[in-house]
């Protein structure tokens, strides 16, 4: 059967609204959806004014009838997949989720399907009506741990707002090679690599990008930290780490040039290289609840991949 959502809204011009454009009144009266929403009703002839199809300029007179009255279709082409979810919380509003090291989030190219979009479409067919459905943040392939999934449109426009405003704290534990001799804020634009299309580079043409790293076990070469973002840039922390000379552990993009650190054992390195993905994983996430505005936190404790990686990093250090 064909997913649709039933599309049923209504209001009256006041004399206040009078001399407004149609969109920006109803955007006003009807925030649950996004603008981007309410301009495709008007540009689909399904936001009606006195019974009437309008363009967005259209100027509002008191007592106008504007109705919004129809089956509307899922904007996603995804199927959903019955895959697992790792549901740390849910409600009416929100999704939060521990993801697994290996899982895509979006389709695209040569990854049309098994990804964490399928796997919500299956897990709730409603999510296909948001915006990537419902998803506000990404974490790349290969990095686990938490993220926060918005269920209505309401909580999207809500939660891209947080992240906007750099109100939600994300906190990650990463496993570099070197040892920091301090802990360190890194402002740093990041922009595309200039030569190789599937990288990000620190760009002083690039987008301004701030993270900040502390020191949580000196491992004799390598480290353990804890990072926070105040920006959120297309592999931020894997490049900006990378860049002041301290790469993730098993990171294939941006941690090749300096995979071990000097001293290190055989065994040590025969390890180190048979680690297959970044040593990166997201392990708290704090966000206001779109609703209530209650300040909510939620932890995920290191995978047993990575915590397997520390331990033999301990036993075998340099």
């Amino acid at each position: 059967m064909e997913n649709k959502k039933k599309i049923s809204l209504n209001y009256i011009a006041l004399p206040a609204d009078q001399g407004q454009r149609v969109d920006q009144i109803t955007a006003k009266q009807f925030p649950d959806y996004s603008r981007a929403h309410i301009q495709r009703w008007i540009k689909d002839g399904d936001l009606l004014v006195n019974s009437k199809e309008v363009k967005s300029k259209y100027i509002m007179q008191t007592d106008d009838a504007v109705s919004v009255n129809f089956l509307e279709e899922s904007q996603l082409v995804d199927l959903p997949e019955d895959i697992a979810l790792d549901v740390i919380f849910e409600d009416a509003e929100i999704l939060i989720i521990n993801k697994p090291a290996g899982l895509v989030v979006h389709p695209g190219s040569g990854n049309r399907t098994g990804t964490l979009v399928n796997a919500l479409l299956a897990h709730n067919a409603n999510l296909s009506f948001l915006p990537r459905a419902g998803i506000v943040h990404r974490l790349d392939k290969d990095t686990s741990g938490l993220m926060v999934i918005s269920k209505t449109e309401s909580s999207y426009l809500n939660l891209v707002e947080q992240l906007k405003e750099r109100s939600v704290t994300r906190t990650y534990l990463a496993m570099i090679v070197g040892v920091p001799v301090i802990n360190k804020t890194i402002n740093e634009p990041i922009g595309r690599h200039p030569k190789i299309r599937t990288k990000q580079a620190v760009n002083q043409n690039g987008k301004e990008a701030i993270t900040r790293f502390s020191i949580l076990e000196n491992l004799d070469g390598y480290s353990l930290l804890k990072v926070n973002l105040e920006t959120g840039r297309t592999h931020q922390i894997r490049v900006h780490l990378s860049h002041m000379g301290y790469p993730i552990i098993g990171d294939p993009l941006y941690g090749s040039r300096n995979k071990f650190s000097r001293g290190s054992s055989e065994e040590l390195k025969k390890i180190i290289s048979n680690f297959k993905r970044q040593a990166l994983h997201a392990e708290e996430l704090q966000l206001n609840h779109p609703s209530s505005g209650e300040l909510l936190s939620f932890k995920a404790s290191m995978p047993s991949d990575m915590q397997t990686l520390l331990n033999q990093i301990k036993v075998n250090g340099s």
